[in-house]
């Protein structure tokens, strides 16, 4: 009996031990983390996951679904869950928190923030899963921390194959920070223009690091360089205005007035605010895009009437330089995922012809595939779905034959608000601040990140199913454990009261 008591004992704790290694694995293994959330949406963007009313699985998800899929949660009330919770909100209105993945809301819909002013929302059955600017269709009215969700306060943060840097709580932005003795700069959108040699380390402001001595480094406090500065970034800003042709002084380290002069050129050829002070455009003028400084040279010669009218005529040589701005304009090549103005003007010719019944938003679906390929086939087209140069001419001639069956909408059921458009207004039209702005900044938002976004759409699917499986596998294993152990203790009991009755038996025999 006491061999078969040490075995259940044994048997017990080697549960218990088990138990709690299971619960450090799924706590380990489920974090989620803002920056994580909000790539994991920018793949779904991406992805071209689709809008179904319910849905949480990747590839077929609602607004709420979008964000539960990743990381769980109350999905009834996101942001009445946050609020109870004591997490972070506020009004949209008064400014977003440069925070990667907070949850956005407005009556009946939230969304995902993906920091520099850009969100993704799980929109509708008619439009899936969109990325625009804040201010855009969606009129937010909060912001909040999802409780569900890990932030960064302090330390490095990797988002979207680039390396940010929180303090605070927010990445910080157009500035420059020492970090283990190393000076990392940081653009507009909180980007860094190096990777860390480690995600561990304390910041400071380069100028009062122990490397920014008068000798070497003579900076502002946010890493700026202007008159006066000195130091090896002023070297490499010398170096790099001499190789574009705006500076021919001495290469010296020091920031005077004709590096000054020098880099005022640069600013107002490449369309930047001319102040002569390098901030955030220090980056852009070492990068490939820097513009080259073409000097417009001009000669004098005298007209062969001189003598008569004493006139002498100046003729400028700017043949070279009006050659070389002159390029040849690329051929128009609209497909399946783009966005713009541009393919609104398309579906609106598509739809006075016939071949297109949805409202015009802008962005090519599989509708509007399909539109253009119904054009190119009764226009003697080639029927690729792809609106190239022919078939842009095609389209809007006087000639485009219009289509012989007239298109209808197919029915859509309305799992959520759709989205209306008011007179002379278009759905889905990105801008900036509550303000709108050119679909060309979002459009190059958009392809700074697809690539990388892209990159990365297994390795965040992958993390959202292993820590949904992760969990199943906790609940099943706790499970398990819960009922081992009433065996166990029913096994227990029930020897105990076999000896107590058995030694009840033997009093009443003596």
């Amino acid at each position: 009996m006491k061999t078969f008591k040490k075995v259940l004992s044994i048997i017990m704790v080697a549960a218990l031990v088990a138990s709690i290694i299971v619960v450090s694995t799924v706590s380990s293994g489920a974090t989620c983390t803002g920056a994580g959330l909000a790539e994991y949406a920018l793949n779904a963007y991406y992805s071209h996951w689709s809008y179904v009313y319910g849905g949480a699985e990747p590839g077929a998800v609602d607004c709420s679904g979008l964000i539960y899929s990743y990381c769980g949660g109350n999905r009834t009330s996101m942001l009445d869950d946050a609020q109870s919770n004591g997490r972070d909100w506020g009004y949209v209105s008064n400014g977003i928190p440069r925070v990667h993945g907070l949850g956005l809301s407005r009556p009946g819909h939230v969304g995902v923030y993906i920091g520099d002013g850009m969100e993704v929302d799980a929109r509708g059955s008619d439009y899936g899963v969109c990325y625009e600017a804040i201010g855009g269709y969606n009129n937010w009215d909060c912001w909040f921390k999802l409780t569900a969700i890990s932030y960064t306060e302090n330390g490095w943060e990797e988002f979207n194959g680039n390396s940010y840097y929180y303090e605070n709580g927010e990445y910080i932005v157009n500035t420059s920070r020492t970090i283990d003795g190393v000076t990392y700069y940081f653009d507009e959108t909180g980007a860094c223009s190096s990777k860390p040699s480690s995600t561990a380390g304390s910041a400071k402001s380069s100028s009062d690091s122990a490397d920014s001595s008068a000798s070497e480094t003579k900076a502002e406090d946010d890493g700026t360089l202007k008159n006066g500065s000195k130091g090896s970034r002023v070297e490499a800003l010398q170096q790099r205005l001499q190789e574009l042709g705006y500076y021919d002084g001495p290469i010296d380290g020091e920031f005077g007035d004709a590096t000054e002069e020098a880099f005022k050129l640069f600013q107002k050829t490449a369309g930047l605010t001319v102040d002569g002070i390098a901030g955030a455009d220090y980056d852009f003028l070492l990068s490939d895009d820097a513009p080259t400084y073409v000097k417009e040279e001009s000669v004098k010669r005298k007209s062969t009437d001189v003598a008569e009218t004493g006139v002498e005529e100046e003729e400028a040589t700017e043949a070279a330089t009006e050659e070389a701005t002159e390029a040849e304009p690329e051929e128009l090549l609209y497909s399946l995922g783009d966005y713009s103005d541009d393919i609104a003007t398309i579906q609106e010719r598509l739809v006075t012809l016939g071949y297109l019944a949805t409202e015009p938003d802008g962005e090519f679906g599989a509708k509007t595939e399909t539109a253009v390929k119904g054009f190119q086939t009764v226009n003697a087209l080639a029927e690729t779905g792809v609106v190239d140069e022919a078939t842009y001419t095609a389209l809007f001639s006087d000639d485009a034959i219009q289509n012989p069956v007239e298109a209808t909408e197919e029915p859509t059921e309305a799992a959520e608000e759709k989205p209306k458009a008011e007179a002379g207004q278009k759905v889905n039209t990105p801008s900036v601040n509550a303000t709108t702005a050119p679909n060309t900044e979002v459009e190059k938002k958009s392809a700074a990140v697809s690539s990388k976004s892209l990159a990365g759409v297994t390795n965040s699917v992958g993390m959202q199913k292993s820590s949904k499986n992760t969990n199943y596998e906790f609940i099943l294993w706790l499970g398990i454990m819960i009922v081992v152990m009433l065996i166990t203790f029913s096994i227990v009991f029930t020897i105990e009261k076999k000896k107590q009755r058995k030694a009840a038996q033997s009093k009443r025999f003596y």
